[in-house]
């Protein structure tokens, strides 16, 4: 008889993404625990000091400190780079020290960083008040037109940053010829991907050259802890971006990595629901009289449709919309609602709605958020897991409060 072949399975690689993000990088202990075991200890233990010494030099694996590497800490980079096809990742303490670690790692003084407009408004802060501090030039442009991107480029542009969808408005940006540019012109491009999730949409592919996350949002995807990442080749992730994670210190706690990893065995099902129920709202608030306009991706509404369709798998689990009126009939909207809670969360079980003007946003003149489409009638709607028709019902009954 001969001898049966390996099952192809037991490649990770080979296996569907619901089912890499239920059994990837697990690692056991001598225990044999089905579930992921937790590692809360900050320090390890060397065989002999020979043995310190090789690790201290990276020429022999195993942990050195907990600001370093960890053991669950290490499980979750592992899933989440088989989730989004990638070679390396590294998990942070939040999705900001992502996109600080991200960026910061690839800039120096003298550099230059192009971004969309669009941003988040830490991210924004980022880019447009932090860099500069530190010698780094940048140059915001309307992300919605690649030619944008291209007529910023300088000869020290070393980093091009941006979200799609953004958030709050949900405009898009076509990231592979934005891809295209950055790399005629030697520079990287970052991808904040959290509107979308890996689910939705996958920025390595199209081009990018790190994306980064908020795991906070969708991964966790109950409000429970805080925590970031950043995926990307093993050169980038393994050279400057593990340097500055080491020295700096934006490390992920062992007990927030165990429950992201929670997080993530359950990730496709929630977005898929989520995403199923937010482009049925869309569609609905779409024909109300008191809904001036619908921000979604995959709605026939949206001013980038086409490129929507292209670059993600389904419209994203959130929707935003202008009530008729201003901030005073947006509150009213808001206050009514018995289902959907105010908060600033996103990617939660619970649906959430949030005024960005005067949350999110709200540091910024009102020049600036109306340049980038922000205007004090719009309420940005995270979709959760409830009912539908409930979601639905709610937001009428808020509707009808104007």
């Amino acid at each position: 008889m001969s001898p049966k072949e390996k099952n192809p399975l037991a490649d990770p690689s080979r296996r569907a993404p619901e089912t890499r993000i239920v059994h990837g990088g697990t690692e056991r202990s001598q225990h044999g625990e089905t579930s992921e075991a937790m590692f809360v200890n900050s320090g390890f233990v060397y065989p002999t000091s020979a043995d310190a010494e090789a690790r201290f030099l990276n020429k022999a694996p195993g942990h050195i400190y907990g600001r370093f590497s960890n053991p669950t800490v290490d499980m979750f980079q592992k899933r989440m780079a088989l989730l989004e096809g990638a070679e390396a990742a590294r998990g942070l303490a939040t999705g900001m020290a992502a996109v600080t670690t991200a960026v910061m790692s690839q800039v120096r003084a003298g550099d230059h960083v192009v971004a969309a407009r669009a941003l988040f408004g830490s991210c924004r802060y980022l880019i447009e008040d932090y860099l500069p501090r530190w010698g780094v030039a940048s140059t915001l442009v309307d992300g919605r037109d690649p030619a944008n991107f291209a007529a910023a480029m300088q000869p020290n542009t070393k980093a091009v940053f941006l979200e799609t969808p953004t958030n709050p408005t949900l405009e898009l940006v076509d990231i592979a010829a934005v891809a295209d540019i950055a790399h005629a012109h030697g520079a990287k491009l970052v991808v904040d991907n959290v509107f979308a999730t890996p689910i939705n949409q996958s920025p390595l592919q199209l081009g990018a050259d790190l994306v980064v996350y908020s795991a906070t949002k969708h991964i966790d995807g109950q409000g429970r802890v805080l925590g970031g990442a950043i995926l990307g080749s093993q050169e980038l992730i393994g050279g400057d971006i593990h340097t500055f994670i080491r020295q700096t210190g934006p490390s992920m706690s062992p007990f927030n990595a165990w429950t992201l990893l929670k997080g993530l065995e359950t990730l496709p099902l929630r977005v898929r629901q989520q995403s199923e129920s937010a482009a049925r709202i869309a569609e609905v608030l779409s024909g109300h009289s008191k809904v001036a306009r619908v921000f979604y991706p995959h709605h026939q509404d949206h001013p980038q449709v086409e490129l929507g369709r292209r670059q993600m798998r389904t419209g994203s689990t959130l929707v935003a919309f202008e009530v008729a009126g201003g901030q005073a009939e947006a509150f009213k909207v808001a206050d009514a609602l018995a289902v959907i809670l105010i908060s600033n969360n996103l990617g939660d079980a619970k649906s959430i709605i949030t005024h960005p003007t005067t949350t999110t946003h709200q540091r910024f003149s009102e020049e600036v958020r109306l340049d980038m489409g922000i205007r004090p009638s719009l309420l940005r709607l995270s979709v959760g897991l409830e009912a539908t028709d409930d979601l639905i019902a709610d937001l009428m009954y808020g509707l009808d409060q104007i």
